[in-house]
């Protein structure tokens, strides 16, 4: 299908300048492929053009940590300590769930994600068949990162997942991981890090989200989980952390040495007390940034708008500095950077030849006015309320507040409601 969209303002990301610079032109987009961006230009045989009436079109954002299906937990455990919420209320219903469960919880999410403008998650759950058949149904792009944890055994499942799902679906890919090191035996982590060495893979993990986990982890091994990553060889062809909060100035250099990615998840931080990530350290030192929303479990909303003011909000409480952490280097964050982080390096900026994984945000509303500065608006005072459309590898999957999925948005309610009764 061929689109065109004329009228726009373009936010092209396409290169390494953080201040989001914006242009005035069209788009066209060719079956999965961006096709044309510049001037007014008409072709002629396009399938549809929508005037976009001067509004934003910018690269989707990238959710780079997330658990799709924990929308089941969605508003049911709340205001619990961490230890209590995890072990007493997640673990056992977890146990419970199917992989049919995970097939429709993840569709749950997967909506949620398009109305936020999020173009691609990278997600770390159970089943990841069913995750991945979730996305392909509904035409959503999806980065299944290993959630393995246990001993060495586990590590030919590592190596059957890397291979099926790197070859399973244009829209579905797969990177090397395990949950934690809390979860995960040394030995485990020595066979990952001696696969990801053979494929010359990046490994994604959980790392330091609490101050008990890198306690621990130190009496344990002498030494932070960041720091035993590194002896243990896994970071040799790069990688990152979700969560990231209680880093020491070690594990800063070496997520610099590395070329590691932080992943921020600023939401699920807050609301479980885990703490505040030092993103303006990370920032100085060029170490590379990108955000997730964590599961609706912990969050309880996957929203990327309130993920990015959440980002430069509470560094400037850490810092105690209103000027710190500028909101245009964390919509690159939200967009390209998450994109790089997941290895979605066609779907990281607008330009042709690149996949059409893009956003239209309305700025005819009120919290967008006046246009001041519209990449700052998008982070201080955008919301959902905004995305007037998602696109997803050149199909339109939402659209003024109407999905295209495959499935009527009824019936993936209704579903989700039955398996939350039935694990309540």
């Amino acid at each position: 299908m061929k689109i065109r969209f004329y009228n726009a303002r373009i936010m092209k990301l396409d290169t390494a300048d953080k201040s989001c610079p914006i242009i005035k032109g069209e788009l066209h987009t060719d079956n999965s492929k961006i096709s044309y961006i510049g001037a007014e230009k008409k072709d002629g045989g396009f399938d549809r053009e929508i005037d976009c009436k001067g509004n934003l079109l910018m690269p989707g954002f990238k959710n780079a940590h997330t658990h799709s299906a924990m929308t089941f937990l969605r508003s049911y455990a709340d205001d619990l300590p961490l230890q209590e919420w995890l072990f007493n209320q997640v673990f056992p219903r977890e146990d419970k769930l199917t992989p049919d469960d995970v097939y429709s919880l993840s569709k749950l999410a997967i909506m949620e994600y398009l109305t936020s403008g999020i173009t691609a998650n990278f997600d770390m759950y159970f089943f990841a068949e069913f995750i991945a058949a979730a996305s392909k149904d509904t035409g959503f792009r999806t980065v299944l990162c290993g959630s393995v944890s246990g001993g060495a055994e586990k590590i030919q499942r590592v190596k059957d997942e890397y291979e099926r799902y790197n070859k399973y679906d244009e829209l579905i890919s797969y990177q090397l991981g395990f949950h934690a090191e809390y979860t995960t035996s040394v030995d485990l982590m020595k066979e990952i890090a001696t696969l990801a060495q053979t494929l010359k893979a990046p490994v994604y993990t959980h790392n330091s989200e609490t101050e008990k986990e890198v306690l621990e982890c130190k009496e344990r091994h002498g030494k932070t989980p960041t720091a035993l990553f590194e002896e243990l060889g896994l970071l040799e062809y790069g990688g990152g952390g979700f969560h990231c909060v209680y880093m020491d100035d070690n594990d800063l250099d070496i997520f610099k040495r590395h070329g590691l990615w932080a992943v921020t998840n600023p939401g699920s931080n807050t609301k479980l007390a885990s703490g505040i990530a030092p993103i303006w350290e990370m920032q100085k030192k060029g170490i590379n940034l990108a955000i997730g929303t964590d599961g609706s479990a912990s969050n309880n909303c996957l929203d990327m708008f309130r993920e990015m003011f959440l980002v430069t909000g509470l560094q400037k409480l850490r810092e105690k500095d209103a000027a710190v952490c500028d909101a245009l280097p964390v919509l690159y964050m939200a967009a390209k950077g998450g994109a790089l982080a997941m290895g979605l390096n066609d779907s990281d900026c607008l330009a042709e030849g690149k996949n059409a994984d893009l956003i239209m945000i309305d700025l005819s509303q009120p919290n967008m006015q006046p246009l001041n500065s519209i990449g700052k608006n998008i982070v201080y005072s955008g919301s959902k309320s905004n995305v007037k459309m998602t696109m997803v590898n050149g199909k339109i999957l939402y659209e003024d507040g109407q999905f295209f999925i495959g499935e009527n948005a009824e019936d993936i309610y209704r579903k989700a409601n039955e398996i939350a009764d039935r694990l309540r």
